[in-house]
């Protein structure tokens, strides 16, 4: 009979650091089994093997836990603005728990079941209707029996608390992650007040994911804890920023910026950035560390390297990797066999091979959110007219920059 695992409170409460995963929506958009633009996981039902591949890689890295792929699976997201998809939210959502539990198994890995936030709210829905969206993904974690729940990449703290409130009747542990950076989300509310009012709503582990670069993240989490802390408050910390250097993004993020999607290649953060991120978000006091959108299996095994003397276990995927270069003293060329030291590593600074472009960009600052008209979502296609006003915004918004 196998061991049972702790679960994610009991290694949080023993001190035990936890590797999340990486990426999987921009990992697999590349892979070729996923659409940019609506960004739906479908892959779990028409493409199982590519997505129990990636957590297999994951795991393999170091990751121990292993969160279903349920990004935007919620049945407004899949049927929003023209989507017609053969499948529903619940097999998509019973599929990626399957697929998350068998790998997980294969380690001692846990398995998270996530949700994140949805076209409903930006489009004014009520609480009821919102919460009704939940509801109908969260029970079909609990039918899997999912270790865990995490509510993700939310821009409002408001709906992030309804997030927390649903999961919180599934009497599994509760982590809540928003995609904000120090400036707080897209209504102004502070970190630290983002943190206070997750707690209150009866999160156990709470930080910020995707949007913004890790020590941007990092940092935010930070004044989430001070927060928490000030209020008299207990909880657990996470992060899992982007791979991505944001030192130009404005309080919305990557997406803000003129090289989303398709063009953030240059920006990807190195392994080597990588053991700076772990080592800095393990000062600060967070425990839970992973990585969001263009977290590769070779980012978090920087992690898992960098926080292997605290966790007292290499990932299996080090055997294939010297540490800081070193297996480079096996290569044929002197001039490389000279890098196989951390000394190096730690103080090269990369070129991007773009001597026309430029070292930072100017974010698209359309200063719409929540409430707003060009927000409102629908199922159908988006049309020609709605296409012929927001080229015309984004005119506007270059003019104005």
């Amino acid at each position: 009979m196998a061991p049972v695992k702790k679960g994610i409170l009991e290694r949080l409460n023993a001190g035990e650091v936890v590797i999340g995963d990486g990426g999987f929506v921009f990992a697999l958009e590349k892979r070729g089994y996923v659409k940019a633009g609506p960004w739906t996981p479908e892959a779990t039902v028409t493409h199982p093997e590519a997505v129990r591949q990636l957590h297999r890689e994951f795991l393999r890295a170091g990751a121990n836990v292993m969160q279903t792929f349920t990004f935007y699976a919620s049945d407004d997201k899949l049927e929003n603005r023209g989507q017609s998809l053969k499948y529903t939210g619940a097999q998509i959502n019973e599929a990626a728990c399957d697929l998350a539990k068998e790998v997980a198994s294969e380690g001692d890995a846990l398995v998270a079941g996530g949700v994140c936030q949805t076209p409903s709210y930006l489009s004014c829905k009520s609480e009821t209707e919102v919460k009704a969206i939940f509801k109908k993904q969260m029970e079909v974690f609990i039918k899997k029996n999912v270790d865990f729940l995490i509510a993700e990449y939310f821009e409002h703290v408001e709906e992030a608390e309804w997030a927390v409130q649903v999961l919180k009747t599934g009497g599994k542990p509760v982590a809540a992650s928003m995609c904000i950076g120090p400036e707080g989300d897209m209504h102004g509310v502070s970190p630290a007040e983002c943190a206070v009012r997750l707690v209150k709503a009866g999160a156990q582990i709470i930080g910020v994911n995707c949007h913004f670069d890790p020590m941007t993240c990092v940092q935010a989490v930070k004044m989430m804890k001070a927060g928490v802390e000030k209020a008299g408050l207990k909880a657990h910390y996470m992060v899992q920023p982007l791979a991505y250097h944001t030192p130009d993004c404005n309080c919305q993020g990557f997406i803000d910026l003129p090289e989303f999607p398709f063009a953030l290649e240059p920006r990807i953060l190195t392994r080597w950035d990588m053991h700076k991120y772990a080592r800095e978000a393990y000062k600060v006091g967070i425990r839970f560390i992973g990585g969001c959108c263009g977290f590769e299996p070779y980012h978090i095994r920087a992690v898992a390297e960098e926080l292997a003397p605290e966790r007292g276990i290499m990932p299996p995927g080090s055997e294939k990797h010297g540490m800081w270069g070193s297996a480079l003293e096996m290569h044929t060329k002197p001039w490389v066999r000279a890098r196989s030291r951390r000394e190096y590593w730690e103080n090269v600074m990369p070129a991007s091979g773009r001597p026309k472009c430029p070292s930072l960009s100017t974010p698209e600052c359309w200063g719409v959110t929540k409430g707003h008209a060009d927000l409102l979502q629908h199922k159908e296609a988006t049309s020609t007219q709605e296409m012929k006003h927001v080229l015309e915004m984004q005119k506007k918004a270059k003019s104005s920059a």
